[in-house]
Formats: structure tokens, C-alpha cells, sequence
């Protein structure tokens, strides 16, 4: 990762934030040095610089202290005492609202929680970043930090990303346009596994997929719409699957009407509270020597909650059901298993040894 990538716009808000800062700070310095200067000369040497100073903040600050230093017949300080706190005071209450807004506000607090925030981020890979305000970008979240996966959220505003949080703690998240390549980098996007858009504009939606097809041309791209027509659009644009929430749902609702039992187990398998079962897959990595080792000599179903449903070889596009535990072990192939999620941490440390 760049240095460039690595630095996002909170990083550059919060520069620009401490040289406004910096600029009132010498500012007000300034005023002040050249208020004591004025009153030391106008006072002929006769008052210290302790009284310079004592004349040069009741003038600035306007608080009506009586003064040390005589202006009666001195003109020229009456003149220079209006020019100072005519000038003095503005950039006083400048410093002051400065201060409070970043301060007594708390952007500056705000500020160094996205800096965490971000450098959180930069420590992440194999991640997943969804990126959306609809329904459906929490619950995909929520499905993904239940099975064991990190994930950031990207959301369009700053009233979706509280939500997100409000909705599934204190997970990674950046606000900002999920078509804007700083806002993609800035959430990892080139040592993610994967990203899925669920905006509620197909718009935005297209434009996103063809950001990340760009800059992470290998990364799995998932996208969400409404329309029929949307589909080859997105597909085109770079999307590996399109998904329509609404077509979903349908199934879903066919389901419940014509196989209840079904669909009971599935609700039971995915809303055990404390639960991660899940229909899981788990692919052969290309690097490992496979040797003759067998589906048997694998041992799946010793791992606890765990059952070898299909295989699927690599460049193949059918799934093998029950698979015979003599079949021989190849690299890239896939195994579906009904696991908890340490069950299918434990099958890829498996395949890892090989």
C-alpha cells in the first residue's frame, strides 16, 4: 500500500484543521507582540514589560481595567490603542471560536476517532466492505461479523454510518461516496476478498462496481438491484453476481408457503442466538502439494457441527452430492460443508498443512 492511499481524507481534514489552528495561534502572537511593543514605546521607557503586556490584553480583551500607561494628551496612543483592538479583537474572537468549535464541540475528538479508525483499517486483509444504507447493507454485516469475518462499512453519510454503528457496534467504517477511489483505498480495497454495493440507486450502484473492477480487477464483486434491466449493466461493469432483494424475498415467501419445515430450520440455523452455522465453502488452495490424499483421509466429520455436503472441482461449474470419501483431493477444489465458523477456520488450517 502507497503512501498516498494510506493518508485519506481524514487524515487531511485533520491537517487542514491543525493549520487553521496554528495560523489563529501566531496570529493572536502576533497581535499581542506588537500591542506590547507599541505600549513600551508609547510609555517612553518609563513602564516595564509586565505593564506593557497587563495594557495590551484588557485592551484586547475589552474587560475595562483601569490603565497603567497615561493616554491623556498622547494622541498618537489613543490611535494606536483603536487600531489595536479594532484589529486585535477580531482575530481574538476568531482564536476563540476556533478553539470551541473544535474543542468544546469535540471535532477534534471525532477527528482522532476516524485517524483509529483508519489506521485499524490499514491493518485489515481478507476482508470484506459493504457499502450501502439500505436494510439489506446491515444485515449482509451482520451475517458476516456472525460467521467470523471482518468487515468494513462504507456509507454515503454520516447519519447511515452512525446507524451502522447503532445497528452493529463499533465495527470499521468510513463515510463517503463508495465510487470515489480514496474512499475504496482507504477501506482496503486491494487486500480485501471481497465487496458488495447495496445502495439504493442502481446509479450509484454501477458506478461503484466499475470503480472497484478497476482498482481491484481480481476482487469479488457483488452487487445489489431492483430492475431486471440493471443486471447485465452490472454484470458488464465488472459484478461477478447481481442480486435482486426483491426477487429474494419472493422465493422466500414461496418457500414459506410450500415448505415450511424448511424454512424453519434455516431460520433456527441462522438465528441461534450465539450461533454461526452456516453452508460454508471451502476451497483447496492452488499452492498445496495434494499429493494422494482422499476426502477421507480429511476427516470432516470429526470436526464438531461440521458435514460434507458436495464438492465442486475447480473449472467446473456442477456440484458433486455425497461425495465418496476414496474421492482423491485436488487443488482448487471446493468443498460445501454445513460448519459453525470455527469449523471452517479449522477445515482451511486443514488444507493450509497439506
Amino acid at each position: 500500500m502507497t503512501k498516498r492511499h494510506a493518508v485519506s481524507s481524514d487524515f487531511a481534514e485533520f491537517y487542514r484543521i491543525r493549520r487553521l489552528l496554528g495560523m489563529a495561534f501566531a496570529a493572536l502572537v502576533a497581535v499581542v507582540v506588537v500591542g506590547v511593543i507599541g505600549f513600551m514605546i508609547i510609555g517612553g521607557g518609563e513602564y516595564g514589560i509586565i505593564d506593557a503586556i497587563y495594557m495590551t490584553i484588557i485592551s484586547l480583551t475589552t474587560v475595562g481595567f483601569g490603565e497603567i500607561i497615561n493616554m491623556s494628551g498622547n494622541p498618537a496612543g489613543r490611535i494606536f490603542t483603536i487600531i489595536l483592538v479594532l484589529g486585535g479583537m477580531g482575530i481574538v474572537a476568531y482564536s476563540m471560536l476556533m478553539l470551541a468549535a473544535f474543542v468544546i464541540e469535540g471535532q477534534l475528538r471525532h477527528i482522532f476517532t476516524r485517524r483509529q479508525m483508519q489506521k485499524r483499517i490499514v491493518r485489515m486483509a481478507d476482508h470484506y466492505i459493504v457499502c450501502g444504507d439500505t436494510a439489506a447493507t446491515w444485515y449482509v454485516t451482520e451475517d458476516l461479523i456472525k460467521t467470523g469475518r471482518s468487515a468494513v462499512i462504507v456509507a454515503p453519510t454520516k447519519v447511515a454510518l452512525d446507524e451502522a454503528y447503532e445497528r452493529l457496534g463499533g465495527l470499521p467504517g468510513l463515510e463517503g461516496d463508495s465510487s470515489d477511489d480514496k474512499v475504496l483505498l482507504g477501506a482496503g480495497l486491494e487486500r480485501a476478498a471481497g465487496i458488495i454495493f447495496c445502495m439504493e440507486n442502481d446509479k450509484d450502484n454501477l458506478l461503484g462496481v466499475l470503480t472497484a473492477h478497476r482498482l481491484a480487477p481480481k476482487i469479488r464483486i457483488i452487487a445489489g438491484t431492483e430492475l431486471p434491466e440493471s443486471k447485465a449493466k452490472l454484470l458488464a461493469a465488472g459484478a461477478d453476481s447481481v442480486v435482486s432483494p426483491s426477487r429474494i424475498g419472493g422465493l422466500r415467501m414461496a418457500s414459506e408457503l410450500i415448505r415450511p419445515k424448511v424454512v424453519s430450520f434455516l431460520d433456527q440455523m441462522l438465528r441461534a442466538v450465539g450461533g454461526s452455522l452456516r453452508v460454508e465453502e471451502v476451497t483447496v488452495p492452488e499452492n498445496v502439494v495434494v499429493a494422494d490424499r482422499t476426502l477421507g483421509s480429511l476427516k470432516v466429520d470429526e470436526v464438531e457441527g461440521a458435514v460434507l455436503l458436495a464438492i465442486c472441482r475447480a473449472g467446473q461449474e456442477g456440484f458433486e452430492f455425497k461425495p465418496d470419501p476414496a474421492t482423491k483431493v485436488e487443488s482448487g477444489m471446493t468443498l460445501i460443508v454445513m460448519a459453525e465458523a470455527d469449523g471452517r477456520k479449522l477445515l482451511e488450517e486443514r488444507f493450509q498443512a497439506l
